[in-house]
């Protein structure tokens, strides 16, 4: 009998795969209708204040964990039940086809000169403003994004699948979005925002070194330096505002021998980053090899989250 963990593990492994064919489900996203109800629940229980916050965000990721457990529960002896369950959930948590797509469009359009279309389309992978980007900023931006995102939309939710099965991919992806809708700094998230953001940060602790290490180690299979990923990691993480963005950016910098980081524009607020890795700004070939590195840290994750669950 196929006990429910190896399920599990199975279903996790065939998500991932699900991921890597079809991408992100194109008409129905659970994630966008859980943003969807998230929002209309901001409107009505905003409040400038921390207690507010935390209560809206204890609401929003409780729901999603409750679901998850419920699921967990119902296929706890129906194995195929188990694997197609955790499967699907899978698929719809993670971003890495997405990621890879956008680096690789991005790496287009910079090779093609259309600085212009790079521009407008740097928003598919973060929120800064690129009016004034050049090609070597927005190689740069994007470079970041893909490091930043491959812990956050893949590394994190394996590693939560791998640990807690179908709540914990449900509860993290639903912090995680919370986190992208409310925890930015602003006058009206500042104080509501605040749970989600912390929240996020503490999920994300190990992800994120997990993700750098996983860097390292694969940073010669990309023509890159596992030792320069490394004392780029360790000198220079902790450079960024973010306790978890920093540790993946310094450890892509390093493996791909460029230099990230620096003065950052989110719309009338300028962010200034120390710098991140030795080499030259980023380019498009160097976006390329970002992309590929982040696929083989999504893998070094998938073998981790599958391991864990499979025992």
């Amino acid at each position: 009998m196929i006990l429910p963990r190896r399920a599990t593990a199975a279903g996790i492994v065939a998500g991932h795969a699900a991921d890597a064919i079809f991408g992100d489900p194109r008409r129905g996203h659970p994630v966008a209708c859980f943003g969807a109800l998230a929002a209309a629940l901001e409107e009505r229980v905003w409040a400038d204040s921390r207690g507010r916050g935390v209560g809206y965000a204890a609401a929003c990721v409780g729901a999603a964990v409750g679901a998850g457990t419920a699921l967990q529960a119902v296929t706890a002896r129906h194995p195929l039940a188990r694997f197609v369950t955790t499967a699907a959930v899978t698929w719809v948590v993670l971003g890495a086809r997405g990621l890879a797509r956008e680096g690789e469009v991005m790496a287009q359009l910079l090779e093609s000169g259309r600085i212009d279309a790079a521009r407008a389309r740097l928003s598919h992978l973060c929120g800064r403003d690129a009016t004034d980007l050049g090609s070597s900023e927005l190689a740069r931006a994007a470079t970041e994004s893909i490091a930043e995102n491959t812990s956050d939309a893949v590394v994190a939710p394996l590693l939560w699948g791998g640990l807690a099965g179908i709540p914990g991919l449900l509860g993290y992806r639903a912090l995680n979005t919370l986190d992208a809708m409310v925890g930015h700094r602003s006058p009206r998230y500042e104080r509501f925002g605040w749970a989600a953001a912390r929240a996020d940060d503490i999920a994300n602790l190990v992800p994120a070194r997990l993700s750098a290490a996983a860097a390292v180690v694969s940073a010669r299979l990309v023509g890159g330096s596992a030792a320069g990923a490394l004392r780029a990691w360790r000198r220079d993480a902790r450079k960024h505002p973010s306790p978890n963005a920093g540790q993946v950016e310094a450890a892509f910098a390093g493996a791909l021998r460029v230099r990230l980081g620096g003065s950052n524009r989110y719309g009338d607020r300028v962010e200034h980053r120390g710098a991140l890795g030795d080499g030259p700004a980023p380019g498009p070939q160097e976006l390329r090899r970002a992309v590929r590195l982040s696929r083989l840290v999504g893998l070094a994750a998938l073998a981790l989250a599958a391991s864990a669950r499979y025992r």
